[in-house]
């Protein structure tokens, strides 16, 4: 099958977080699948650029690539050149998968798509939370729903979603959608990484033990607030607050825990952190924490249990499911106290820490693979291509 991916951003913006590693998995895994892929995507990168070349394709791990430049509207990945190429070429594709929302990339290529009778479909990646648009640009995404986003949604061929707590809060807009299916994301095989030193900043929060770990974006969805109001409540061991700051709250973050009075046991590092650091991060904790307030899936959930860790979530992360099922951690609710127990009870009961850890390293290897997931995305591309919906 031939399909081509449209990603607003992607590989090396690793500042963007889990989606880009998420499609790449799967366009990796697809390719290795025996399908065509492709990739087009932005140059975007934060406020600046990626040093990829422009309209040439590229190759990263078997997928092909091909990024135009947003010069203008950057914040809708306005990119004209990525609009003339998909309208040359998207007859020739089986379908179009589409990765966002309230981004200019999907509406073009989905009119494209529409008019050249090709079918597609949509994965929103966790950005159709009614409370998350009420809260963040009400009016601003309110007005594109209206006037863009409900068509594209409805006129679809199928909505792919991560998780069902994804499905259920897209199903709030009682919208006249396709059909909604359920793959969640996976995770890449762990390789035996050369040993090496970490950095010093790593270095010097892993020297601190018992460490919690969380490691994701530094954003407002978090629910690093209460993480903090949480630990807290807590008397052992060090928090690691790990992750690209992009929305600038690690100063709030750090007044907060001064107010609190445990600034002497909260490390921040505002920074993206991959390869030996990342591993060194997760083999230093005792467990990794995720008190989101809206998470479609949370792929960092996975990668810490792949890696033996337990873990603490709040319902509202898609991946509390896996958890549960699993047994690999806690779901427990965001509020300090309940939260704050968990913490305590990993921290202070060393032996269920590892049976919880041992528990989700076994269930995430033997269902979590790209491999498997890509198996399950085969199935609904095939309904999808056989269905041929295609609203014009």
């Amino acid at each position: 099958m031939r399909i081509v991916h449209v990603v607003p951003t992607y590989l090396p913006a690793v500042r963007y977080g889990g989606p880009i590693f998420a499609v790449h998995g799967l366009c990796r895994a697809l390719v290795s699948r025996g399908h065509t892929i492709e990739v087009v995507t932005t140059n975007l990168n934060g406020a600046g650029k990626s040093a990829v070349p422009v309209g040439v394709p590229v190759t990263l791990d078997g997928v092909r690539v091909r990024y135009f430049s947003s010069d203008f509207l950057r914040r809708l990945s306005w990119a004209p050149a990525l609009a003339q190429a998909l309208r040359r070429e998207v007859g020739g594709f089986d379908l179009v998968h589409l990765h966002s929302v309230f981004l200019w990339p999907t509406w073009a290529a989905a009119r494209l798509a529409r008019r050249a009778h090709v079918p597609y479909l949509i994965s929103p990646r966790g950005m159709l939370v009614k409370e998350l648009i009420e809260q963040r640009s009400r009016l601003t995404k309110a007005v594109w729903i209206n006037l863009i986003e409900k068509s594209n949604l409805e006129q679809a061929s199928a909505i792919h979603v991560t998780s069902e707590l994804e499905a259920a809060e897209i199903r709030r807009f009682k919208w006249q959608l396709p059909q909604v299916v359920m793959v969640p994301n996976g995770v890449e095989e762990l390789e035996t990484a050369a040993r090496g030193e970490p950095s010093r900043d790593v270095a010097e929060i892993t020297s601190h033990q018992p460490l919690v770990l969380f490691l994701g974006r530094i954003s407002w969805k978090k629910g690093l607030d209460r993480l903090l109001k949480a630990f807290a409540l807590t008397s052992l061991g060090t928090l690691a607050i790990v992750g690209t700051d992009d929305e600038g709250l690690v100063l709030r973050m750090q007044r907060l825990a001064e107010q609190l009075q445990i600034d002497n046991r909260v490390r921040f590092l505002p920074r993206t952190v991959l390869g030996y650091d990342k591993e060194h991060l997760f083999a230093a904790a005792r467990l990794f924490v995720l008190p989101s307030y809206s998470e479609n899936f949370g792929n960092t959930v996975l990668e810490a249990m792949q890696r033996g860790l337990p873990v603490v979530v709040t319902p509202e992360v898609g991946a509390a499911t896996i958890v549960r099922e699993a047994r690999g951690g806690i779901v427990v609710q965001g509020d300090p106290e309940p939260f704050g127990a968990a913490i305590n009870r990993l921290i202070n009961d060393s032996t269920l820490a590892r049976s919880m850890g041992e528990s989700g390293r076994r269930y995430v290897f033997e269902h979590y693979a790209w491999t498997l997931i890509a198996a399950q995305m085969e199935v609904l591309y095939e309904s999808v291509r056989i269905s041929k919906r295609v609203i014009v």
